[in-house]
């Protein structure tokens, strides 16, 4: 089992991100892409929003950003940016697959991936 790339954790990574970064909305999911200026892997950031349900629901929603971005990032290892998943109503029911093939999409608009 891949090791999970490094993570942003403090709050101001996250408004970093936000502020200066580009924000690619997809349906099951919202990428933020901020590049860096290294070949260091990418570091990774979740936040799933009160809107989308109470804590267990929150947390269930993250755990499955986490999981989507763990396995696509083994497929294909990206360098030098800080990427922030925003976790959506729709990332709870989305089937997982799907979830995926979103990220993929979002991951190639911001042009760290291949189109797929």
């Amino acid at each position: 089992m891949p090791a999970s790339p490094p993570r942003l954790k403090r709050r101001a990574e996250f408004l970093h991100v936000a502020r200066r970064g580009r924000k690619l909305p997809v349906h099951g999911l919202v990428l933020q892409v901020l590049p860096r200026d290294d070949t260091k892997p990418v570091r990774l950031g979740f936040t799933v929003t009160k809107k989308v349900g109470n804590a267990v629901v929150r947390n269930r929603t993250r755990r499955r950003l986490k999981e989507a971005a763990r396995l696509v990032l083994a497929e294909h290892p990206l360098h030098g940016a800080d990427l922030v998943l925003i976790g959506r109503d729709a990332t709870r029911t989305r089937p997982f697959p799907d979830l995926q093939n979103d990220l993929r999409r979002a991951l190639a608009r911001a042009g760290l991936a291949p189109a797929s």
